[in-house]
């Protein structure tokens, strides 16, 4: 199994209503994937420190070829398409577990 985590930062630009589309378009794509088994996205509390990262994406799948699948997927690629036009940092990483 594969775990995938990606951080966002977004734009000051009403960044709560963007970071909640985030959440709600990402978590969406629950059972519309193959192989994406889990999928949990949390966005950065108003209390937290203001250098923490805004919009937090958990997910595991079946295995590396699912995870590939689910990048070239084309509903992933429409989420992915906005949160590239918003997010000012992006960082990432997949490990097995």
């Amino acid at each position: 199994m594969i775990r995938h985590i990606v951080f966002w930062n977004i734009q000051e630009n009403n960044k709560a209503v963007t970071a909640q589309k985030i959440k709600t378009d990402l978590e969406a794509l629950k059972g519309k994937i193959p192989g994406l088994l889990h999928i949990e996205v949390g966005t950065n509390s108003s209390n937290a420190p203001q250098d923490n990262w805004d919009v937090v994406l958990n997910c595991d799948f079946e295995n590396i070829d699912a995870l590939n699948a689910y990048q070239v997927h084309p509903l992933h690629k429409e989420v992915a398409e906005f949160i590239g036009a918003v997010r000012t940092a992006r960082a990432c990483i997949d490990y097995e577990i």
